[in-house]
């Protein structure tokens, strides 16, 4: 599931607003076009969990289909969002954002009229690489235009503006899908971009403040080709391998992938203008927090879809009422991640043992009520657990990455952040199409029941082990509000 922290872009810390500033009308016209290009990646990275069985039964693709839905948009995104930055810098900010915004809605008109699972993957991939173009920008333009009044106004609107986004992804697919709008099933769930982001684009156009580019920025193309390729063919292994029982093509994708990966981290110590700074690969805290979260969101992000299969396939749920059924966790993930932003600055890294711990038992209560009760288990038994799942991620989802912030040197948040938000996204590809695979796999053995209750031992074992580098932490986030300090 996507969360609305840390979208910051990587790039320069902000520079003095232009001579004549932007009316507010104007500024609050530019916070709009942003909202609806961040709504639109926020609503597309949560409605395959709700859509997947139905594009299934439609089109085919199996079990395959179901775990790269997620993946492919995610992967995409996450392996290009740094370098989606940097080329904004380069190029201009409002440049790339219409681009971005042009081939994001192409590409979901692509994923509404596919006709067999390649096209759609092929859409949702694009989908990804163009929402990396596009996310970046908008933050970006609002920090190198706005004044520091109003640019607080705006983050003040951005989250519950971005939480009612991700709340509405599911709930939306649902409805359009039992909706059956004029007998398309599912394929409005993309379509609807085709409006929204059309309506964004002509927005765009009139209301984007032109913003200096700076040529002399740098993109290190290979190192961003050795992160895509690496993780696409560590992800690959990790999801075919259980489906394969570990063939040698599954092995081999695995050690092609942690080459890749090696050779990554290689050059971002030898390139010279580097994805990564290579002072924060040495931040012991840094690089904790950053572990801790890929493990965390990805198991979690796969939590959240195989919950949503077991509520259609074993409770055999319409796509709208697993939307409902979801919605506790939500309100969870709303409720602890309010609290903690007032108790954050007093409690610092001790929230995140308390998240994690509330997750691991929200999953155990889970998997004890599936386990007594079966598919025969009642929705209204999956209410509590789901909350108090939603508690824990909400807990820790802003809280580890604000204290990822707190030992780094300010010249490097713009780089920290960039890093940050890539490895959420490529956290949400690994865990959707990790611990669905492993569903997926042991449903087609064991059944739906003995499937649920791997996923939960899994997403909870890992959950746990996240508390042995809570020590390794930052003790305290950085002062005041990091998303303005960049």
């Amino acid at each position: 599931m996507a969360t609305t922290t840390d979208r910051t872009p990587p790039g320069p810390a902000p520079t003095a607003p232009a001579s004549a500033p932007p009316s507010s009308r104007l500024m609050w016209a530019v916070l709009a076009v942003v909202l609806i290009a961040d709504a639109l990646d926020l609503l597309d990275s949560t409605i395959t969990t709700i859509a997947a069985p139905s594009i299934v039964a439609d089109i085919g693709g199996g079990s395959g289909l179901i775990t790269w839905l997620g993946a492919a948009y995610a992967l995409s995104m996450g392996a290009l969002l740094v370098v989606g930055g940097r080329l904004g810098d380069r190029l201009g900010q409002r440049r790339v954002f219409l681009v971005g915004m042009a081939g994001f809605t192409t590409a979901s008109a692509l994923c509404g009229f596919a006709v067999d699972p390649a096209m759609l993957l092929a859409g949702r991939a694009l989908q990804g690489a163009f929402g990396a173009l596009l996310i970046p920008q908008g933050i970006a333009i609002m920090t190198k235009t706005f004044d520091r009044k109003m640019l607080g106004r705006a983050f003040a609107v951005f989250g519950p503006m971005l939480g009612l986004a991700t709340v509405g992804g599911p709930v939306l697919a649902g409805f359009l899908i039992d909706a059956d709008l004029a007998g398309l099933g599912w394929r409005p769930v993309f379509l609807i971009n085709i409006v929204l982001g059309s309506a964004g684009l002509v927005a765009a156009v009139r209301v984007l403040p032109r913003v200096e580019a700076d040529p002399a920025v740098r993109v290190d193309g290979l190192g961003a080709l050795y992160l895509a390729g690496g993780m696409f063919a560590l992800l690959y292994g990790l999801t075919e391998g259980p489906r394969a029982d570990w063939n040698a093509l599954s092995l081999t994708s695995l050690a092609v992938g942690v080459v890749g990966f090696g050779l990554f981290c290689r050059r971002q110590l030898t390139a010279a203008s580097p994805l990564i700074r290579p002072t924060l690969l040495a931040n012991r805290g840094f690089t904790s927090a950053l572990l801790m979260g890929l493990a965390y969101f990805a198991a979690l992000n796969g939590l959240v879809y195989v919950i949503s299969l077991f509520l259609q396939e074993g409770l055999g749920l319409r796509p709208s009422a697993a939307a409902l059924h979801l919605l506790p966790m939500t309100a969870g993930i709303i409720v602890a991640a309010g609290a903690c932003m007032a108790l954050l600055p007093k409690l610092g890294r001790s929230l995140v043992p308390i998240g994690l711990l509330l997750t691991a038992g929200g999953g155990a209560w889970l998997l004890a009520a599936i386990h007594s009760s079966g598919t025969e288990v009642g929705g209204w038994m999956l209410v509590l657990p789901v909350f108090v799942v939603g508690l824990g991620m909400g807990a820790c989802f802003g809280t580890i990455y604000d204290l990822a912030l707190g030992d780094i040197d300010p010249a490097e948040a713009g780089s920290a952040s960039g890093s940050l938000s890539a490895v959420q996204q490529l956290a949400a590809g690994i865990g959707s199409a990790v611990v669905t695979s492993v569903y997926l796999s042991t449903s087609a053995s064991g059944g739906l029941v003995h499937a649920m209750t791997i996923s939960l031992v899994i997403v909870t074992v890992v959950t746990v082990a996240c508390v042995g580098l809570v020590p390794l932490l930052p003790r305290r986030a950085p002062a005041g509000n990091p998303e303005l300090a960049h």
